[in-house]
């Protein structure tokens, strides 16, 4: 079995993924993350849409968004394990050990700081990053796309400065 698919195979599975997502006989909705985030945690809070206005407006979007996010995470699990064999259990990747330090404490904050972050800026502004990105650019949307080029741009700047290789001594 190969280590990682091909390109050109993970490219016509996302284009097979955005046929469904957007065709009338299959979800008929774009694809998000956040909002199925949101509704998870009503569910699992036992919120109901009577009570909540919010509950109410993501019961219907955010349902399909959770079953998505369900399964790519099985999705995720089944390919690390029976296509490509590279499933482990880290709670420090390597990077971050060999640019940062070997701390579990460190990494769990700066995860948590991180995502709270990325999570807190896209419900700020009423999206969510995965929707602007996946959905806005397959769609050829200007919104999406320049959302696309700056929020990875972004990452690129940031990943250079946060993970800055550090130069001893004795290599200069």
């Amino acid at each position: 079995m190969p280590r990682q698919i091909p390109w050109w195979v993970g490219g016509i599975a996302m284009s097979l993924l955005f046929y469904f997502s957007f065709s009338t006989f299959g979800a008929n909705r774009p694809i998000g993350a956040s909002t199925g985030m949101a509704y998870l945690a009503t569910v699992l809070f036992g919120l109901d849409a009577n009570s909540y206005a919010y509950t109410a407006e993501i019961e219907q979007s955010g349902a399909w968004e959770g079953v998505m996010l369900i399964g790519l995470f099985f999705g995720g699990l089944f390919m690390s394990i029976f296509v490509t064999k590279s499933f482990h259990l880290s709670l420090i990747p390597t990077l971050w050990k060999e640019r940062k330090n070997r701390s579990v404490k460190s990494r769990m904050i700066w995860s948590f700081i991180a995502g709270f972050l990325l999570v807190f800026g896209a419900r700020l502004a009423g999206g969510c990053n995965a929707g602007h990105i996946l959905s806005g650019g397959s769609q050829l949307a200007l919104s999406g796309i320049i959302f696309a080029v700056f929020a990875l741009g972004t990452g690129v700047i940031t990943g250079r400065f946060f993970y800055k290789k550090k130069v001893c001594k004795n290599d200069r």
